[in-house]
């Protein structure tokens, strides 16, 4: 009889030769039950088969130790046509077969990469899992160890005096005298009451027995009235002691029920202890960074902010003083430092923090960028400013993160309702969504920011405030070619753009002429009893009726190439610009480049409302804002305009969005509401309505040329030979004096301008005008004989 190791030989010779079967089973090694056959399987080590000659141990040894493995049988067969075990001699071994002693591998070579892949991934999971649970567990017992000392503290701040000599600081550091020596006199009080309280414990001990011994004795015969009265009714005697031995069985069971579920009612309290230490420790504790649970991906951006949050982002401020006060015990809850707890407003959060001493609300707004980092916010998402109900108190609002960027309500006037230029035009929303109505009469303005940056926006709901108020006229000079105003010719008194020079000297015109107007108005007022324009007066008298002058692009209007030219320009647009308010003439300057050239600084010292869009530096922030607003918190430097590809708009940014001062009650951020190109026609559609279908008109008259030989000639009186050369210019603007040039015109500069006309002027102690050499030049000039 065959073996099963001959019926395999065999079995695996036929089929080698045949070739008829391509399937490849393998067989493990096993124990021959019947003989003692010294015919051994290969054996099988990290995962190759090996030759007996391999093995240096004995038979015995080698069947000792697989014995167990052999005992299972033979699960696999070999295959029938399969490679030898042992890779051909003279032949590269293919390492992905072959092991490194030439033996074929068992396990195959794709599946040996699957594993290795498989463990690898299994690594990199379980390592980032094992250490964000630790981290976990480290935190939450920080959270329950910090919660445990938070408590320890509240009840030291209950049962001590650290309440007094926190309120004495604070009082010391106001110098409030008053309050000082109250605090004095109620931390005297309270710790005489607590000595008190103490020595009658230490002194008083049979006092406590005494009173023990009284309650017992009172219940005991208490219970035992009620026992005689229940015996008198039943007629048992044995009733007397009813109640008594009630009492005794209720105390009986209350020890039986503690003793039996005492230690679940212990547990159970402390787990609760634990529950409650843990979730102080989490809201009012500070876990070092390390340990705070890392955000990934998808997780979104904690937006709420509660007071462990604004105490972290406190903390890492990198504030000095703030930072010796955290040392010293600021900050922690045992403290009544919020004058407001967080809570939710429209769009984000608002707090009020009451600041330790040499901590101001000031020097907090001075590190608003670091402050907004802490927080998660962009710079212009958080404000800071002083409480008003609390000079050493912090009112802070903080934006959910995109806030500002999301659109705006319409146009609360669209469809129906009227502007009225005495209580204000709405131009917009701030920072917490509330509307905006800005004040206009006796009102003047100041817009600037860089290109895209949305300035227009603000400027048309300005104008589109004045449209829908059916008293008010409006001129625009737009000192470039744009398509911004367009909308307003309808309505408009005025609309005249480019930047050209008869358009800087037609804004000039028209602001002189509205200057002399104000010796008019002036009367007018004196006729209507008023001290300044009224409506009623404006319905009566269109001479009174208000204008909004808008100057855009007003770079080029200031920049002159003359000095003496620019300055008479300013002195000019200041003096108007202070005296027209009360007279209901609202100017609104509108500029790129805010510098002192282009928007001069002595006309935004006097500007009541200024409106900043996104700039380009902190020196022109401060040109339009203010000086060192910038540094005061008032920035916007973050604001972002648009951004253009290709002539289309691809990002809105922060378009519409200024910081402003006077537009509302406190600086901060002002959000234009965005009107349409339809819109726009709708309200130029109900003022017209308004106003009865009655426009008036201002048409721009182009300045004349004048002719300064024959303007000398005309100031010269007959019978004078000679003019002081100081008198014809001042004859020359008392002659024309709508005439720029002539209201700088010089005794220099007109010699020099009289030489190019072929007259000579003579210095004789003064310069002196020849009234024959002046008529000389005219007949020269003219072609014939003086």
């Amino acid at each position: 009889m065959d073996t099963p190791h001959q019926n395999h030989d065999s079995n695996h010779h036929q089929n080698h030769d045949g070739g008829q079967e391509n399937g490849q089973v393998f067989y493990l090694p096993h124990a021959n039950p019947d003989t003692g056959s010294t015919d051994a399987e290969p054996e099988i080590v990290d995962a190759e088969i090996v030759d007996d000659t391999t093995d240096q141990t004995s038979e015995d040894e080698r069947a000792g130790e697989r014995s167990g493995e052999r005992s299972a049988g033979r699960a696999l067969e070999r295959s029938r046509e399969r490679l030898p075990w042992r890779a051909p001699a003279g032949q590269e071994i293919d390492h992905r077969l072959y092991g490194p002693f030439g033996y074929r591998r068992i396990i195959p070579y794709e599946a040996r990469v699957r594993m290795a892949e498989t463990g690898g991934e299994l690594a990199e999971r379980s390592v980032p899992a094992a250490k964000t649970g630790g981290k976990a567990v480290g935190r939450h017992l920080l959270y329950t160890a910090n919660g445990v000392k938070i408590i320890a503290k509240r009840w030291r701040d209950t049962h001590g005096a650290s309440r007094y000599e926190r309120m004495m600081r604070d009082a010391e550091v106001k110098r409030d005298q008053e309050a000082l020596r109250y605090w004095q006199e109620a931390d005297v009080a309270e710790k005489q009451r607590r000595h008190t309280r103490t020595m009658d414990w230490i002194r008083s001990p049979l006092d406590v027995v005494k009173a023990a011994a009284i309650g017992l004795g009172a219940v005991a015969g208490f219970l035992l009235v009620v026992g005689i009265m229940l015996a008198i009714s039943s007629g048992d005697i044995a009733d007397v002691i009813t109640p008594i031995a009630g009492l005794i069985n209720a105390v009986t069971w209350t020890y039986w029920f503690l003793a039996t579920y005492g230690a679940l009612l212990l547990l159970g309290g402390t787990a609760l202890a634990a529950v409650y230490a843990h979730e102080e420790g989490r809201k009012h504790g500070d876990t070092p960074q390390w340990l705070q649970a890392n955000t990934t991906g998808s997780v979104e951006v904690e937006t709420a902010v509660d007071e462990s949050v604004i105490m972290n982002a406190l903390r890492n401020l990198g504030h000095p003083a703030l930072n010796q006060k955290f040392k010293e015990g600021w900050g922690s809850s045992v403290q009544p430092m919020w004058v407001q707890p967080p809570l939710p407003v429209t769009h984000g959060w608002e707090f009020a923090l009451r600041l330790p001493g040499g901590v101001p609300a000031t020097s907090i707004n001075a590190r608003k960028g670091v402050l907004a980092h802490n927080f998660g916010r962009r710079p212009e998402e958080v404000w800071v400013e002083v409480d008003d109900s609390d000079p050493m108190a912090m009112k802070c609002l903080v934006l959910d993160p995109g806030a500002l960027r999301k659109p705006v309500p319409d146009y609360p006037l669209l469809h129906e309702g009227q502007a009225d230029f005495w209580t204000g035009f709405p131009v917009g929303i701030d920072a917490r969504w509330n509307p905006i109505t800005t004040p206009v009469f006796e009102r003047n303005f100041v817009f600037s920011g860089i290109m895209g940056s949305g300035k227009s926006e603000q400027i048309n709901n300005l104008l589109a405030g004045a449209c829908l108020d059916p008293v008010v006229d409006i001129d625009v000079f737009c000192f470039a070619e744009n398509n911004d105003y367009e909308w307003l010719r309808p309505i408009a008194s005025t609309i005249s753009t480019g930047d050209t020079a008869a358009n800087v000297e037609a804004c000039l015109s028209h602001l002189q002429g509205l200057q002399h107007s104000l010796t008019e108005r002036g009367r007018l007022l004196r006729d209507y009893d008023i001290n300044s324009v009224t409506r009623e007066a404006a319905e009566k008298d269109d001479r009174l009726r208000p204008r909004v002058v808008v100057i855009d692009e007003c770079q080029s209007f200031f920049r002159q190439d003359k000095p003496d030219d620019r300055r008479e320009l300013v002195n000019l647009v200041i003096r108007f610009y202070s005296a027209a308010r009360k007279y209901g003439i609202v100017l609104a300057f509108a500029t790129p480049t805010p510098s002192d050239q282009s928007l001069p600084r002595d006309l935004v010292a006097v500007t009541s409302n200024k409106s900043c869009f996104a700039i380009g530096d902190k020196t022109r922030n401060n040109v339009v804002l203010g000086e060192k607003a910038y540094e005061n918190g008032l920035s916007a430097l973050e604001l972002k305009p648009a951004v253009k590809q290709g002539g289309q708009i691809v990002a809105l940014n922060d378009v519409g969005t200024s910081v402003t001062v006077g537009f509302m009650e406190r600086p901060g951020l002002l959000r234009s509401y965005h009107l349409t190109s339809d819109q726009k026609a709708t309200i130029v559609n109900r003022g017209l309505e308004l106003r009865g279908g009655r426009v008036r008109r201002a048409a721009i008259e182009p300045v004349p040329e004048r002719d300064l030989l024959a303007d000398v000639a005309a100031v010269i009186a007959p019978g004078e030979e000679k003019v002081k050369a100081t008198d014809v210019c001042a004859r020359l603007r008392e002659y024309a004096p709508s005439h720029r040039p002539y209201t700088t015109l010089t005794a220099e500069a007109l010699r020099e301008q009289l030489a190019a006309h072929g007259c000579m002027v003579t210095k004789v102690g003064v310069l002196m005008v020849f009234t024959e050499r002046v008529h000389a030049a005219l007949a020269a000039r003219e072609g014939g004989n003086p």
